[in-house]
């Protein structure tokens, strides 16, 4: 089950007009038993913590989609708050108001939502939001979202070179986590060389 989940002001406050009974947005999904380990809510941008308690309590996960929110204004998600409750989050691009297909450039997003609260993304967490942390959010993780040994093998080829200015600051990189970084900054979907799903290569660039 995937729907939206506070995502601006307005809407909070109109889902608050239709359902006056309900003590908020999540509650009104809580009471028509719309929670669980199946229930994607995306964008999440205004949430409480006793709302962020109730969604790890269900297993219940967030699709944190950075490009829609900063294009629609509507707020910055909080990835620390969601973290100190163990709420699942995955990455989104949000094909209705996001920007970009593209994980890569979702990223470079996320990043600068994190940096507006005086928050780090890390280049490791990056990683994992848009790859084992969606499959998790999915329920998928024992099938994707990880090379682990019997899983889709779904993947990407990423090409360090596939722009001057990306080939250029790879070359100064002296770690995996600032090639990481860069890629996550750097990095759009010229950057992807191939791409495999159960092993079959199904597209490749050029």
């Amino acid at each position: 089950m995937h729907t939206h989940l506070s995502e601006n002001l307005k809407e909070i406050d109109w889902v608050k007009s239709l359902f006056p009974e309900r003590s908020g947005y999540l509650d009104v999904y809580d009471h028509f038993k719309l929670l669980g380990e199946r229930s994607v809510f995306a964008h999440g941008v205004h949430l409480c913590d006793a709302e962020c308690q109730r969604l790890a309590e269900t297993g219940s996960a967030v699709a944190f989609c950075p490009t829609s929110n900063l294009f629609l204004g509507s707020g910055l998600f909080n990835l620390p708050q969601a973290e100190q409750f163990k709420v699942k989050v995955g990455l989104g691009t949000d094909v209705g108001a996001g920007t970009s297909f593209s994980l890569l450039n979702t990223l470079n997003e996320a990043y600068k939502v994190m940096q507006l609260q005086g928050a780090r993304l890390h280049p490791f967490k990056s990683l994992y939001l848009a790859t084992l942390g969606g499959a998790r959010a999915l329920s998928l993780d024992d099938r994707i979202g990880s090379l682990k040994a019997g899983n889709d093998a779904d993947f990407v080829v990423l090409d360090y070179k596939a722009t001057p200015l990306l080939d250029y600051r790879l070359q100064q990189s002296n770690s995996i986590e600032e090639t990481l970084f860069v890629l996550t900054t750097l990095g759009d979907d010229r950057t992807i060389s191939q791409t495999f799903a159960a092993g079959v290569c199904v597209h490749q660039r050029g």
